[in-house]
């Protein structure tokens, strides 16, 4: 779930991040397209201003020929403007009259080649010089004087004042839309963030409550359509919680009803035999203490006790003749009194909540090296639950009276468990259950002296 809320986040944030960059990228190229003109524009009137402002006083000189006038004008002109290449004063044949470059003082000029960038209704004309000087801005402003043109003003101005203007502009306008940008991405994310926030809320909701807890309500970020969802999971949540708590008592009384059944029927099979009455509940004791000994943990313990309870319910089935027998039985009676495993695990096939108890029922007859019945299962193939009612079942017989011997003293039945390790007996097991055993009958032993 944290997957897809992480892949729904990413997906937000890269959607946002494109447009982000689309957008960021449209508008830089737009407004640098606009702050170029715009540098384009104030470089042309600022030259097209000096350019008229020289043709404007250099007429009158043209008129009183005051060519020494025309020469400082022009001179100071290019020395007051940097970024002014030339400038020149031409009669109406083109020949100069005066050159802010004293060399070029009396010679036949023409405008430069290249480009008409804009032609003024007074005849100012600006070109994008293409030979012989590329890089330069050539603005040729007529002088007129009484409607009379008496000449030429040439100003040329180095493009390259305009492109450094320009790109300072660029570099700036990048730096402002750059930190747009990192705040933009901050905010998609942050956006993407806000936007999954109650998804994740209610996604950790849904993982508790199939966890078996969500008791707590969820947290409503918002009003809108997942506000409202939140608030119906919430309800949902309340309403599963109490019909869990009454399903789980349900439950338990059912599984208390289900024991007691259990019993009732333990006792009813251990009554068909005198010698064994209360049999099935003394294996279900020693089991336990077997099973605590070694670490069960609580619901492998329930099922350890309703197992033994069961383990001998196949004898239901086994005729009174062989079950009531006092001497030993023979072979026919006794391959009918082996099958009593069988018969219990299909009397437990009957109900699929007992199905469970299938394999201790059915197994508990196992021997630890393979010879015992019904399958011949050996070592960690037998059921754990059948290895340790195979010891409680074998203690309980061997110390309580039958037909044909007496019960054995606690010494001969320790003696006879430990000869049969690693034989009929798990040897870790024997080994815990005697442990266990021979500090029940020293206790007992101690009370009795007292």
């Amino acid at each position: 779930m944290y997957r897809i809320l992480n892949r729904i986040k990413f997906k937000i944030s890269g959607l946002v991040f494109v447009l982000l960059i689309a957008v960021t990228v449209a508008m830089y190229l737009i407004t640098v397209a606009i702050m170029d003109r715009h540098i384009l524009n104030d470089v042309l009137k600022r030259s097209e201003a000096l350019a008229r402002s020289v043709a404007a006083s250099a007429g009158y000189s043209l008129l009183a020929k005051d060519f020494l006038g025309l020469d400082n004008m022009v001179f100071k002109m290019r020395e007051s403007n940097q970024d002014v290449e030339y400038i020149y004063v031409a009669d109406t044949r083109m020949k100069v009259i005066a050159h802010s470059d004293i060399h070029g003082t009396g010679k036949q000029q023409r405008l430069a080649k290249g480009s008409v960038v804009h032609r003024r209704p007074d005849g100012t004309t600006i070109i994008e010089v293409s030979d012989p000087t590329p890089g330069l801005l050539e603005i040729a402003s007529p002088i007129v004087l009484m409607d009379k043109q008496l000449g030429t003003v040439v100003l040329s101005v180095n493009s390259s004042v305009l492109q450094d203007a320009q790109r300072l502009v660029r570099t700036r306008i990048m730096a402002a839309f750059a930190a747009v940008l990192v705040l933009g991405i901050a905010g998609s994310v942050t956006l993407s963030s806000f936007l999954t926030r109650p998804i994740r809320e209610l996604s950790a909701g849904v993982e508790e409550l199939k966890a078996g807890a969500g008791s707590h309500r969820l947290k409503v970020y918002s009003y809108d359509e997942l506000g409202r969802l939140t608030e119906s999971f919430n309800e949902m949540t309340a309403l599963i919680n109490d019909q869990r708590g009454r399903l789980t008592k349900s439950a338990k009384d059912l599984e208390e009803s289900c024991v007691a059944t259990i019993r009732v029927l333990a006792a009813a099979s251990d009554a068909r035999d005198p010698y064994t009455h209360g049999h099935s509940v003394r294996v279900s004791v020693l089991s336990m203490l077997l099973g605590r000994e070694i670490g069960l943990d609580t619901q492998d313990m329930e099922e350890l006790e309703v197992a033994c309870l069961f383990h001998d319910i196949g004898k239901i089935r086994i005729p009174d003749v062989i079950l009531h027998k006092r001497s030993r039985l023979d072979p026919d009676e006794l391959r009918e009194m082996m099958r009593h495993t069988e018969y219990g695990a299909d009397l437990l096939s009957k109900a699929p909540s007992l199905h469970k108890y299938i394999p201790p029922v059915r197994h508990h007859h196992e021997w630890f090296n393979g010879s015992g019945y019904p399958d011949g299962l050996q070592g960690d193939a037998i059921p754990l639950a059948a290895s340790i009612i195979s010891i409680a079942d074998t203690y309980d017989a061997m110390t309580s009276d039958r037909p044909y011997r007496n019960a054995f003293s606690e010494a001969k039945t320790f003696g006879e468990l430990e000869s049969f390790s690693g034989r009929q007996f798990d040897p870790e097991l024997i080994k815990e259950f005697i442990k266990i055993m021979e500090r029940h009958v020293v206790g007992r032993s101690r009370n009795v002296s007292v």
